[in-house]
């Protein structure tokens, strides 16, 4: 299964470590400065120019990588638990 992360940008399910919301999560110093730090290292993926709402951290190619998502956290989440719950 794959959970659509906005504009054309979809990510197998399993491969999704993390969900998170842009807003709440900017409150620690420690999240803004690991997200600069992987901007900065490139594994940072801008899906849409739009403000974004969530940021979800994914294994790409066995490669850690960061999608800024223009779609709320919990929108996202509430995606992946129907997805990962159809029988």
């Amino acid at each position: 299964m794959f959970l659509h992360l906005g504009e054309n940008v979809v990510v197998p399910l399993k491969d999704i470590i993390g969900i998170f919301d842009m807003e709440t999560s900017m409150y620690s110093s420690d999240t803004t400065q690991f997200l600069r730090m992987a901007e900065e290292d490139g594994f940072v993926e801008r899906i849409t120019k739009e403000k974004p709402k969530s940021f979800i951290i994914a294994e790409v190619n066995k490669k850690s990588k960061i999608f800024l998502s223009p779609i709320s956290s919990a929108t996202l989440t509430k995606r992946s638990e129907t997805l990962y719950y159809e029988p």
